[in-house]
Parts: structure tokens; sequence; C-alpha cells
């Protein structure tokens, strides 16, 4: 329902103002005439909803990896019909997302230029800071200097900073009656000069292609722009996409059915396997220390005919686990093997209570700084996907979003937070407390009289959270909302809320 509310872009009417007022065609038909026939993945399509600002559709910009002439490519399409093409910060993340999948992977960028400039009541969270809208022109520079081919269209208003993007670009097309290129449009030129001028004279299609020089193609309509992409893209000397040489055996058990075996949550005992044998071709799963740190599943296997390293949570990352996982992430670096990481961590557990259990949780977590460090230190691809749980430390040795993963992808019942609202630790019943201790759990019992919301304090490893009764509903509420995988995608935390079904196409 939301996947098909967000492909309405800023509304029908918006739509039809946009395509039978301003005789522009639609971003998703642009596309279409743009890209090779078949499937693209789109990223994030769920960006921008929701926001403190209001809801801004697809984040103002279609983004995703097509083909053209069988060259894959990022494109970045401006969609006119959200808010009148007004950049908005959620806008900019996106495009930024886009160009840095375009710069790890080395793919030809092109942008579908159709922007309203930012949106002047945020320019505090749009101009300043280093990732901010100049971002993308610095962006564009050193994909130039890298030799990353970038082309531009631009089929609509191109206004302030936007301006930037196409002349930046190494070639670029603007399209007759529809394309216009200034950093100040009419409206400013009169307030400041008093001066009546209309867009196709400030800066219009034949003005850029006769005089000055900014746009090296000139295109009569949309449909021949999109032809003479095609034809540039044939130009740039990028190696077409081969065909395999024969399909990719299928699963021997049907993918449709990953819908069903989605876990609830990471205490759900369901064994990963279950899920992998419904991903990997012929269900052909080498599996890497089978009967060692059973909590984590690593191996390899075949996903549509390519070779990956797999990782998946199947309960606790463990001491062993991490220990296993380590050997493995390494392997598959040593090996120059694309690793799969299927996340469903747990939350951190209570901090321990005795010696001995403090030796064990030392032991866990100089383990799983070994994980960590031989995850961010692996040079080879590495694509997340959270099919269950995205809490606590254990996130992060599982390819978690800081530990910057090629992609990173969410199943609708991912859960991405520190903690769990479903089960918030809390603190442990007083017993025989000495010294400090006692010191302690007198300070806490003062802290539960005070007029306060909430209290949070620290322990060791472990976070102990007291909350007072008149709003602990509201606080878990809000926990509960922003721990759900429509709040991370909305705001960019990933690239996408993906169906089970849909992860080996994906």
């Amino acid at each position: 329902e939301l996947l098909e509310r967000v492909k309405k872009g800023g509304g029908e009417n918006a739509i039809l103002r946009h395509t039978q007022r301003n005789k522009k065609v639609f971003v998703r038909e642009r596309l279409r005439l743009l890209l090779d026939r078949g499937d693209f993945l789109e990223l994030s399509p769920l960006a921008g909803l929701d926001m403190p600002y209001g809801d801004v559709a697809a984040a103002g910009c279609l983004t995703g990896i097509g083909r053209i002439c069988g060259v894959w490519c990022v494109f970045i399409a401006s969609d006119a019909t959200v808010k009148g093409g007004t950049i908005y910060p959620i806008g900019v993340k996106k495009q930024l997302r886009a160009q840095e999948i375009a710069m790890e992977n080395r793919l030809l960028s092109v942008h579908l230029v159709d922007s309203g400039g930012a949106f002047l009541p945020l320019q505090s969270e749009l101009f300043p800071d280093k990732l901010h809208g100049g971002r993308i022109f610095y962006n564009e520079a050193i994909m130039s200097a890298m030799g990353i081919p970038q082309v531009a269209v631009v089929c609509g208003s191109c206004v302030a900073g936007g301006a930037y993007v196409p002349t930046m670009a190494e070639e670029s097309v603007i399209i007759d009656k529809i394309g216009t290129l200034f950093l100040a449009g009419p409206p400013l030129v009169k307030a400041a000069t008093g001066e009546d001028v209309s867009p196709e004279d400030l800066g219009g299609a034949r003005l850029h292609s006769q005089v000055s020089g900014c746009s090296d193609h000139f295109a009569p309509s949309e449909e021949e722009a999109y032809e003479c992409i095609r034809n540039i893209v044939c130009t740039l000397n990028c190696d077409p996409v081969p065909e395999g040489d024969r399909e990719p055996d299928s699963p021997l058990y049907s993918p449709e059915e990953l819908l069903g075996l989605a876990p609830l949550g990471y205490s759900c005992t369901l064994p990963v396997k279950l899920i992998l044998s419904r991903l990997v071709d012929g269900s052909r799963f080498q599996e890497f220390k089978a009967t060692y740190g059973t909590t984590l599943v690593t191996g390899f296997g075949h996903v549509e005919g390519h070779l990956v390293g797999i990782v998946a949570s199947n309960g606790e990352l463990a001491h062993d686990a991490a220990l296993k996982g380590s050997h493995f992430v390494q392997l598959c670096g040593q090996r120059g093997i694309p690793i799969l990481f299927l996340q469903n961590t747990a939350p951190q557990p209570a901090g321990p209570a005795s010696i001995s259990q403090a030796e064990a949780h030392s032991n866990r977590l100089k383990a799983q700084a070994s994980m960590m460090a031989a995850v961010a230190c692996a040079a080879v691809p590495k694509i997340t996907i959270v099919i269950g749980g995205c809490f606590g430390n254990d996130s992060y040795a599982m390819c978690g979003r800081s530990f910057s993963p090629n992609f990173l992808f969410l199943w609708p019942n991912a859960r991405v937070a520190l903690v769990d609202s479903r089960h918030l630790p809390t603190v442990p019943p007083a017993g025989d407390w000495t010294g400090e201790e006692l010191e302690l759990e007198q300070l806490k019992a003062k802290w539960m009289d005070l007029p306060v919301s909430s209290v949070i304090f620290f322990h060791c490893s472990a976070v102990f959270i007291v909350l007072l009764k008149p709003v602990q509903f509201s606080a878990l509420s809000r926990l509960e909302e922003e721990s759900s995988a429509f709040h991370s995608s909305s705001r960019l935390w990933d690239d996408g809320i993906i169906l089970p079904q849909d992860t080996r196409k994906v």
C-alpha cells in the first residue's frame, strides 16, 4: 500500500498538472524511456515519509540501478510532482547515497534534473555542513577524476545550486521549451533589476546550446533526449554486462515461502538454514565449521549464479560464534568472495552478576571485537539483509549500517534499535549490596522520587533503564514506533524495504 502511494509521486492532481499543463513526462515514464526493458532496482522508495517537516514522497527523487544499452548505471531522477521539485534535506541525503553507490561500484551515473532548488526554510539542514547539498558537486568532481562517466538531462527547471549538476557532467542534454538552466530565475531578476525576462530567454535550451555552451546536446522533445542519452552511453567505451551462459538453478524450496518464514524477533527459534534453503541456487550450501559456534551459520553458496560467502544469525552471537565469524570473514576477504550477511541480532544482554559471568562476558566482547575488525577490513563487497532484529552491539559485527555495507536492505518485519521495546532491560532487584554498590542503589532510590519523566543510567557495558509509571506507555510506544523498518527506511538508514520472497532478485 505504501509503495503504491509513493508511485503516485505528489498525487494525481500534481501529476495531471505536470503532464498536461507543463507538458512534461512523469518521472517513472522517463525511466521507462531511458532504461533497457526489464526490472530495475529502485533504492529507498519509502524515504521521506512521516518526516518532521511532513511527507516527501520518495524524498522527491527516484534513485536506483538499471541498465542502458546493456551498461549498468545508477540513476538520480527528480520528481517535480513532489513539492514542486523542491529539494528537502532527505532528498539531499538520498542523492548522496546514490552517488556513494556509483563510486563504490564504479557505475555510470545518470541525472534527470527537474528541480526547483532548495527548500529555504530548512536551509540550515541543506547547505552549511560537509554532507549537505554542496557535497553532490564535490562528488561529481571526484567521480570524474576516478574516470566514472556522468551524463545528465535537463528535463525541467534547474535552478540555483541544481544548475551545477548538468554543467559538471561529462555530457548533458537540454530539452526545448521544457529545460531551463539558471542560478536565479525571472522573479529574482525582476526584483534585482526591474527587468522582465522569460525563462526561455534567461536560460532556455537554445540559449545554452547555441550561446553559452552549458549544454552539449539540444533535444526537441523528451523522447529524443532519452534516445540521445542512450546514444551517448554507447560511446562511453563501457563494457555491457555479459549474458550468462545458462540460467542459475532455482532453490529446491520456493522463495515464496520466505514470507511465512520471516522471524518475528531475535528470540525466534526458527533455524536460519530454512531461510538459506530458499535463497541459494539449488538449495546447495557448503557450510563452514558446521558444529562449532552454531548460533552463527557460515558457508558458501551461489545466489543467481554468483558465488557468495554467507554469514547468518542463528541465535545470540556468543564467543565461539564470533570467533567463527571472524575466521570466515577473513577467509572470504583472502579469496575475494563477496559476503552476504543475514542479520537477526539480539539486544545486549544484562551485565554479569558474578566473576565467572564477567570473565565469559569479557571473552565474548573480545571475540566480537575481533569479528568487527575482520568485517571492517574485509576488502570485498558486503550486502546486509536484516531479516529480523537489528539490536545492540551484535549488529555491528553483522555489518550494520555503521560498518558501511555496499547495500543494506530490510524485510518488513525488521526491527532496528539499541534495545527492544518488548524486552526492555530493567534494574535488577536489590540484594546484599555493600560499599559502592549500596551507595549506588541509594542514589537510584533517590532518583525514583524526582519529578522527571524517565531516568537512564549506565553500569559497566549494560544499559539499565528506569521508566516512571506516568510515561511508561508513551516511552514504550515511541520506542516501538522508532524501531520499525518503515521508520528506518523513511530516514535512509538503509537502502530500502524488500519483500522476503524478492530477496534473490534484489
